[in-house]
């Protein structure tokens, strides 16, 4: 059964519901909110720190910055960052609309991982909507470059992701996973994965900026001794299942899609040009479910791409 088969409805959250956090990069304090959408208004952040609570859509257009996360741009300015591991337990439960309402500039991290949001997210309940879902499906392969990494999108019946990476560092090396994604995969195999960072980076991280916020309880941190959280890994290949993780978010940017992911060592920057790539090339996609009457965020930012 293909993807656009299996959810054939728009999905959004019951009720609302919110938790705390600290930015993983700025350090800030941070409270969210999620918050149920009307069909065909997609998945959008509210800065509500900011005059006028401005909105920032998340989608491949508002895509500002990679540098160690996804950021997003509104066209006033506005901003939020490290939006990848919510937008992929978003994936995961297959919503489509909902408004996330924050008062500072990041996601909090919680554990460092995504097994929160989507535990927040099946609390809230989910629900369908009386209109079609949008599924991008893949029709022949797209593939992006950098160096020996790489990114590509194959087709598929489903969701597949396949990822693997090489860290030169004892505790890591080589690791790879490939597993459908689905709402039984995701919790147990991808949502508890934490981010992971090298002791050695603190302080040159800090200095543009960065991971002001990480600790041990918010990230998985690799000395030359080894790991250094003292309740150690989650799984002996956490580092590869975490790389997953942030490509599912990053590719929601562009909404559900049908197709097997490959990654070779890829990151955000690659998601991102991947993305641009795919909708740059009509012939490789189609969009499933489509009401020609209300085109969908993929269509235009496809129409955009080919301009």
């Amino acid at each position: 059964m293909s993807l656009a088969e299996k959810h054939i409805r728009q999905r959004t959250i019951r009720s609302a519901i919110g938790c705390v956090g600290v930015g993983l990069h700025t350090g800030a304090r941070v409270a969210l909110t999620l918050r149920p959408a009307s069909a065909d208004s997609g998945i959008r952040f509210v800065r509500e720190d900011r005059p006028g609570s401005p909105h920032i859509e998340a989608c491949i257009e508002t895509v500002a910055d990679t540098t160690r996360c996804t950021l997003l741009r509104s066209p006033c300015g506005a901003t939020v960052s490290t939006v990848e591991h919510l937008m992929a337990a978003l994936a995961a439960w297959g919503i489509d609309n909902i408004e996330i309402a924050l008062d500072g500039p990041e996601v909090p991290a919680m554990d460092g991982s995504a097994r929160s949001f989507f535990f927040l997210l099946g609390c809230a309940g989910i629900v369908e909507q009386d209109a079609p879902r949008r599924v991008l499906e893949i029709l022949h392969p797209v593939t992006v470059q950098h160096g020996e990494r790489s990114a590509s999108l194959r087709p598929h019946q489903g969701f597949a992701v396949d990822m693997s990476i090489d860290f030169a560092h004892a505790a890591i090396g080589r690791q790879r996973l490939a597993v459908e994604v689905d709402g039984e995969s995701f919790p147990s195999e991808l949502a508890g994965a934490r981010t992971f960072g090298f002791a050695e980076d603190v302080d040159s991280l800090r200095a543009q900026g960065l991971a002001r916020g990480g600790s041990l309880d918010n990230a998985v941190v690799v000395s030359e001794r080894g790991v250094l959280n003292p309740e150690g890994l989650r799984w002996p290949d956490e580092f590869v299942r975490h790389k997953a993780l942030d490509a599912i978010g990053d590719l929601f940017l562009a909404g559900p899609i049908q197709g097997r992911f490959v990654g070779r060592g890829s990151g955000h920057m690659l998601h991102v040009k991947l993305l641009r790539r795919l909708l740059a090339d009509r012939s490789a996609w189609r969009v499933v479910g489509a009401d020609l009457e209300q085109p969908s965020a993929l269509v235009h930012a496809a129409q955009l791409g080919a301009d």
